[in-house]
C-alpha cells in the first residue's frame, strides 16, 4: 500500500476508541447501521457488481504497466477492506477477494464530497464493491482508482490487528472464519487441502476407478479397530452407529461387479483427541478386483507423489523445523520392511507370531509395553511397533507383512499363516495408508469375526464383532482385491508441513466454549 507520513485511519470511525472494548466498539457499529437505514440505504444488499478477481488482475497487468500509467480498463471489484490509510483528500485501502488483494486508490476529487466522507466512514472488515479505472500508481502498486462503491456488508467486530495477527489457538480453531480472514498461512493450508482432493480424484479417474458413496450409519461397525459413536434411528427404533471406516459396504460393490472402487468420506471414531486424531476425519478407501497387496504399495505411491506434485509443486517436504529442517522425498520408489524385521532391528529381539506367549509377554514388558491378558502374540508384536518402531521411519517406509490376529481382514500371506499380505505406509513417523490383500474366504472372515468377538468381550472395546451382512455378501464371491486406505488429513499434514491435525480440518473438534 502506498505510504505516507499521515495517521492510519484503519482506526477510523468506531477504532478511535483505543480503549474501547470490543463490545463498545461493536455498540458504535450497529449505530452506523442504523444511520445507513434511516437515510434509505442497506447495509446488507442482496446483490453485489463483481467484473474481476484479484489476481487475476495482476496477472493480467504486473510487470507491463509504468509507474503512473492508466489503462482505461473499467473494472468492478468485490471484496473484504483489510486496511485503510486516510490522507486528506485521498485514501488507499486493501481489498481482498476469495483470490487476493488489490490495492483501492479512492480521491475526493472523484467521489464527490458525500460519498467520500461515506468511504472513509467505513470499518476494516466491511465488504464492498468498487468500480473505476485499472491504474498503475506512481509508487507502482496496481490500483483500482475508484469512481464508485457501495456497501455489501456491515461488519459489527473489530478484526484482530493486521500485523499481529491470532495468536490465541483455542480462538484460532474455534472462529476459523476469523482466522481465515487473518492468517495466510492457513488458508494456503487449505488450499493444498483442496488440491490434494482434486489429485487424488483425478490420479483415480486415469486409472477407470468409479467414485462411489456409501452409508454413514451402520447397523454393525466393521473395517477398523475402532470405538464407534452410537445414535438412535427414532422411527425404526434402531440403535446405530457412525462408520468408523468405509471398507466393508465398498467391497460388497467388488462382489456386485465392479472392478475398481473409491470413496473419500468422513469416518467417527469415538476416541481421544491429540496432533494426529479428531474424533471426525477424512478417509479415502480404494477397492480393486484381481490385484493384491503389491499392486497397492504402486497405486500409494502414485496417489501420494501424485498429490505432492499437484498441490506444492515439488516431491519434497520439510518434516522438521524452520529454524532445523529435515527435508525428505515422496518420489517413488519408497522403501519396504516387514513388520517383524523392524522389530528385531530396533529391539534387537527375534519375534514371530508362532513364538511362546510368556516369552513375548516378557520382551514386551522390557520394551515398555504392558501386555493385556488377551493379547496373543501377534497383538504384542504390533503393539511393540507401535510404541518403539514406529518413531523411528522418518522417510517413506511401507512396513509389511502384519500378524493374523491385528489384521481381522487380511488374507493370509502365501508364505506364512501367521502372517497377512498386510503393509501400513510410515512417513514423517506417522501412519498414512492401511492396505492389504483382502480376505476373500468366507470361512476364514467368520472365524476371524468370532475371535475379534471373544476379544471384545474380554474387554478389548476397539475389537472387531460378527458382521453378518458382510459374510452373506462375501459368500456370494469376491474376487482376489486389494484394498487401500489413505488418511487425508494426515497426508495434507504432511503436504502442508504441520505437525497438528487441528491445522488441516476446518473446524476440528473442541469443547463447549462455555
Amino acid at each position: 500500500m502506498e505510504n505516507n507520513k499521515n495517521n492510519d485511519s484503519s482506526i477510523d470511525g468506531a477504532d478511535q476508541v483505543s480503549t474501547s472494548s470490543d463490545t463498545q466498539i461493536r455498540e458504535l457499529r450497529l449505530e452506523k447501521v442504523v444511520k445507513l437505514r434511516e437515510s434509505g440505504r442497506n447495509p446488507y444488499p442482496s446483490n453485489g457488481k463483481r467484473s474481476d478477481m484479484a489476481n487475476d488482475l495482476h496477472s493480467q497487468f504486473d510487470g507491463k504497466l509504468e509507474a503512473g500509467e492508466h489503462t482505461d480498463k473499467i473494472v468492478s471489484v468485490a471484496g473484504r477492506i483489510m486496511l485503510k490509510r486516510d490522507m486528506g483528500k485521498l485514501t488507499f485501502a486493501t481489498l481482498r477477494d476469495g483470490s487476493g488483494e488489490i490495492q483501492l486508490f479512492v480521491s475526493k476529487g472523484d467521489l464527490g464530497d458525500d460519498s467520500f466522507a461515506e468511504f472513509v466512514d467505513l470499518d476494516l472488515g466491511d465488504w464492498i464493491s468498487v468500480t473505476g479505472e485499472v491504474i498503475m500508481t506512481k509508487k507502482a502498486e496496481l490500483s483500482v482508482k475508484a469512481e464508485s462503491f457501495d456497501l455489501l456488508s456491515k461488519n459489527l467486530r473489530p478484526l484482530p490487528d493486521k500485523f499481529k495477527g491470532m495468536t490465541d489457538i483455542e480462538q484460532i480453531y474455534r472462529q476459523r472464519e476469523l482466522d481465515l480472514i487473518m492468517n495466510e498461512d492457513s488458508r494456503k493450508r487449505f488450499d493444498i487441502r483442496h488440491k490434494v482432493i482434486a489429485s487424488i480424484r483425478k490420479t483415480f479417474a486415469d486409472q477407470n476407478y468409479v467414485e462411489v458413496e456409501g452409508p454413514v450409519l451402520h447397523v454393525t461397525p466393521g473395517g477398523a479397530a475402532a470405538r464407534p459413536f452410537l445414535t438412535h434411528h427414532n422411527t425404526l427404533d434402531l440403535k446405530l452407529n457412525l462408520r468408523i471406516a468405509l471398507e466393508l459396504h465398498l467391497k460388497r460393490l467388488i462382489v456386485g461387479g465392479y472392478d475398481r472402487v473409491f470413496e473419500i468420506g468422513r469416518v467417527f471414531r469415538n476416541e481421544g483427541l491429540s496432533t494426529r486424531h479428531n474424533p471426525e476425519f477424512t478417509m479415502m478407501e480404494s477397492y480393486e478386483a484381481m490385484a493384491d497387496y503389491e499392486r497397492m504399495m504402486e497405486l500409494t505411491e502414485q496417489l501420494v507423489s501424485n498429490a505432492a506434485m499437484d498441490s506444492i509443486g515439488r516431491y519434497e517436504v520439510n518434516i522438521g523445523t524452520e529454524d532445523e529442517p529435515e527435508m525428505i522425498s515422496l518420489k517413488p520408489s519408497f522403501a519396504r520392511i516387514s513388520m517383524i524385521d523392524l522389530v528385531e532391528k530396533t529391539i534387537g529381539e527375534k519375534m514371530h507370531p508362532s513364538m511362546d506367549i510368556n516369552k513375548a509377554r516378557d520382551i514386551a514388558k522390557a520394551n515398555g509395553v504392558d501386555p493385556k491378558i488377551y493379547w496373543g502374540v501377534g497383538k504384542i508384536i504390533g503393539e511393540i511397533y507401535d510404541e518403539v518402531c514406529e518413531r523411528n521411519l522418518t522417510e517413506p517406509t511401507f512396513v509389511t507383512e502384519h500378524p493374523v490376529e491385528i489384521s481381522p481382514l487380511s488374507k493370509v500371506h502365501r508364505d506364512d499363516p501367521h502372517l497377512t499380505e498386510r503393509f501400513e505406509l510410515v512417513i514423517a513417523k506417522r501412519e498414512l495408508a492401511n492396505a492389504f490383500s483382502e480376505l476373500n474366504d468366507p470361512i476364514d472372515q467368520r472365524a476371524r469375526f468370532e475371535a475379534g468377538q471373544k476379544s471384545k468381550e474380554a474387554g478389548d472395546e476397539e475389537a472387531s464383532v460378527v458382521d453378518e451382512e458382510y459374510l452373506r455378501a462375501l459368500e456370494y464371491g469376491l474376487p482376489p482385491t486389494g484394498g487401500l486406505g489413505i488418511g487425508i488429513d494426515r497426508l495434507v499434514m504432511l503436504l502442508a508441513e504441520t505437525s497438528t491435525i487441528r491445522d488441516v480440518i476446518l473446524f476440528p473438534t473442541l469443547r463447549p466454549e462455555n
